[in-house]
């Protein structure tokens, strides 16, 4: 059975999909404590670490076969902005260190760093891609939208594929029909509002106008931003961020979208332990990597390796 590693797990997204594949889960790592118990809870079969990786002892991960990792994307994300001196954001960027560190002491044969596409476009990219290479690995990115993958949100990510080979090793990745975001959204689900309610902000009024227009009395429209309408319900959503962005809008009605329907728009299972609060589950589920993603990709690795 193919042994896998998860740095910065998050809420345990890799960690799933690579469970999907077939997968055994043995080391699971990040500095977060809530993530680290929400990742325990699903995933109660791999060793748990708590702390910052920058400063983890590899010698006590087991020996595995795939490494997952998925660094801090806050310092090169558009959505986070990123300034030149940002303490907060140098921290950030530097997490991807911790890829080259574990690869130094394991050399497992194969590697998956996800990220933000801007992770490209990082200064020191250079300077990292180079240590990954001495350690003899070659580096093959890809940017892709998670909804090709099958997920029900348009979620452009990077997923890099280092191998221990002489070439770059580009995995030929499925194209799948899209999702459409209906399929997460639960109609009878009982915390809607009034589209018409006192207070309610003229900007969000004019977005429901404009989406009716365009939709009908069903749609998606995203609650913050600079948009002026709204999004067909037989596409996939837009990208789920760290906090609530989406809400649907149903004839007179309307709400933001609950945890659950997060959840599955990052295509988690139903049966999936989430985290207890609305804005706790929010959070995780928009840092993490969509399961489903993450599952065509291995199942791509292993075949095509």
């Amino acid at each position: 059975m193919l042994k896998v590693s998860d740095l910065f797990a998050g809420l345990g997204g890799s960690s799933t999909g690579a469970k999907m594949a077939g997968a055994d889960v043995v080391w699971a790592g990040n500095h977060w404590p809530a993530a680290v118990e929400a990742h325990e809870k699903n995933h109660p079969g791999a060793i748990h670490v708590c702390q910052d990786l920058h400063q983890a002892d590899w010698s006590l991960m087991p020996k595995h076969d795939l490494m997952m990792a998925s660094p801090c994307c806050q310092g090169h994300s558009k959505a986070r902005g990123k300034k030149a001196g940002n303490a907060q954001h140098d921290a950030s960027r530097s997490t991807a260190w911790a890829v080259v560190s574990a690869a130094e002491y394991h050399k497992m044969p194969k590697i998956i760093v996800e990220n933000v596409p801007e992770f490209l476009r990082w200064e020191l990219y250079p300077a990292w891609e180079a240590a990954m290479q001495a350690l003899g690995y070659s580096l093959a990115p890809h940017i892709v939208d998670c909804a090709d993958l099958g997920v029900p949100q348009n979620r452009v990510r990077l997923f890099i594929i280092a191998t221990r080979s002489k070439k770059p090793l580009f995995l030929k990745l499925p194209k799948m029909p899209h999702v459409p975001a209906s399929t997460i959204i639960d109609f009878d689900a009982n915390t809607w509002q009034p589209v018409e309610k006192p207070g309610r902000a003229a900007a969000t009024l004019e977005r429901v106008k404009n989406g009716r227009a365009e939709f009908g009395e069903r749609f998606l429209f995203s609650y913050y931003g600079n948009t002026k309408t709204g999004r067909s319900l037989s596409r996939p959503i837009g990208t789920i961020t760290t906090r609530d962005r989406w809400a649907i809008v149903d004839g007179y009605r309307m709400r933001m979208l609950n945890k659950d329907e997060n959840m599955l728009a990052m295509s988690f299972p139903d049966d999936y332990i989430k985290p207890p609060s609305h804005r706790l589950c929010v959070h995780m589920a928009g840092n993490a990597v969509p399961p489903k993603a993450m599952y065509e990709i291995i199942t791509a690795l292993e075949t095509q390796a």
